[in-house]
């Protein structure tokens, strides 16, 4: 029987995200400078959100309610973790306003500056483009700026269909 997973350790695993993320950004900006980082890793998560979004494809391209509760229900630790407020979840749209971020709390306990941080934010936050495209949405979600409370904001419209 497989042990359940913590709390703890799925903060843990987060981190682990985030700390790599945040080492291949280092990287990137010292080779190529601070906004061809923030492309080339928001490129990468993109890609990966490309991958996530595969599951979402049968909610393609209405079901906006549908899309949203497949979506949070899969959400590890969603409420401790992320507390999203759904804004609207509707057959037009769904807005969904996340009050937390492991990642950006784990950049900001590593002491990263403030315009760091919005840069990581940007290019993590590219994987919900990719999640919410490849399903066969519209994607108008932005993610945190300095001086603003919480994290993301996820805004996803029905697609056309092809």
């Amino acid at each position: 029987m497989a042990e359940e997973v913590t709390l703890e350790q799925l903060r843990a695993a987060v981190n682990m995200r985030a700390s790599a993320y945040g080492h291949v950004f280092d990287v990137l900006k010292e080779k190529f400078g601070a906004e061809e980082a923030v492309d080339l890793l928001g490129e990468a998560t993109r890609r990966l959100g490309t991958d996530m979004g595969a599951h979402f494809t049968a909610y393609g391209p209405a079901d906006t309610v549908g899309l949203c509760d497949a979506f949070l229900g899969g959400i590890p630790g969603r409420d401790a973790m992320f507390a999203p407020e759904v804004i609207e979840r509707s057959d037009e749209r769904i807005e969904i306003q996340f009050h937390r971020c492991p990642l950006k709390d784990f950049w900001v306990a590593d002491g990263r500056s403030q315009e760091d941080v919005e840069r990581l934010c940007r290019a993590a936050g590219r994987i919900d483009g990719g999640l919410f495209e490849t399903a066969g949405f519209v994607f108008k979600g932005r993610t945190w700026q300095p001086g603003q409370d919480g994290c993301c904001r996820l805004i996803v419209e029905p697609g056309t269909e092809s």
